[in-house]
This record gives C-alpha cells, structure tokens and sequence, in this order.
C-alpha cells in the first residue's frame, strides 16, 4: 500500500515539473504563431455588411465574387 501512495507523490511531483516547463515556454514565446500574420492577407474573407436589418437579427452577408465566372464545357 505504501507504493501506491510513493507513485502518486511521483506522478504528481513530474505533471508539475512538466505544468511548470509549459508556463515557461509559453511565457519566452514559443507558442507564438509567426507564420500566419504574413500570409493572412492572400486568404479571401467574406466581407460582411451591418446595416439597419441587425436589429432584426438578421444580417446581409454580401460574398465577393470571383472576377472571371467558371467555364462551363458544353457538350
């Protein structure tokens, strides 16, 4: 029975040294996502219109359309 409770002061004793490291690498920047921000502006986004009508609780989303409609093949 005492082995069980010496493994459980272990296990708790690593999860804390391992719950420390995390708050440290998170604090220093290592989670910091440095990619993303840069290519962000080549994505499309729906542009999204707020007007009156959201009062209503209804919005008008207005989707931008591509400036060359697809070709259909036509058989």
């Amino acid at each position: 029975m005492n082995i069980i409770y010496m493994l459980l002061a272990i296990s708790v004793f690593v999860a804390l040294i391992f719950f420390a490291l995390f708050i440290y690498s998170v604090k220093k920047g290592q989670y910091d996502d440095t990619y993303t921000p840069s290519v962000r502006m080549l994505f499309e986004d729906e542009l999204v219109k707020e007007d009156a009508s959201r009062k209503n609780k209804t919005s008008n989303k207005t989707v931008t359309k591509p400036e060359t409609e697809p070709v259909i093949a036509q058989e």
